[in-house]
């Protein structure tokens, strides 16, 4: 539901006794506008839909936690979650390979919580999203 608000759409359950449950999701068919979170990892800029951002941090070394053969893992008040250099995802040159040089952002998207590692912050932002799908349908990372 927060996902969908995010996007300016919205969800709406009605019941009746006897007949059922109907769950309407709108969403809206123009361009949407999207509140977003710009970062930077080396020298390209991504921006992060605000509505799945619980936070930013400069992890101490301690806090980060290398699990044999199955990447690294950062704790955050006592939780463990994923860590993801996202420079590894793209195939990016970073400017920081050590996530205590750089910054972590705090992702969540239902119910699953992981640390995004990039480079830097640029700043928040309204950006317009348009369809790509019938162009980048096959691109890995393009959704």
């Amino acid at each position: 539901k927060r996902n969908i608000a995010a996007m300016g759409g919205s969800v709406d359950i009605r019941s009746a006794k006897g007949f059922g449950t109907t769950i309407s999701i709108s969403l809206p068919l123009t361009l949407a506008i999207l509140d977003g979170m710009s970062i930077r990892c080396g020298e390209e800029v991504y921006i992060l839909p605000l509505g799945f951002v619980v936070e930013s941090l400069q992890p101490a070394p301690d806090e980060i936690k290398e699990i044999a053969g199955r990447g690294r893992v950062i704790k955050v008040r006592g939780e463990y979650l994923p860590l993801v250099p996202l420079y590894q995802m793209f195939d990016i040159v970073p400017r920081f390979t050590n996530p205590s040089e750089g910054i972590v952002v705090i992702l969540e998207a239902e119910g699953r919580k992981a640390g995004l590692f990039v480079d830097d912050l640029v700043g928040q932002q309204q950006v317009v999203v348009k369809n790509l799908e019938s162009n980048y349908r096959k691109v890995t990372g393009i959704s």
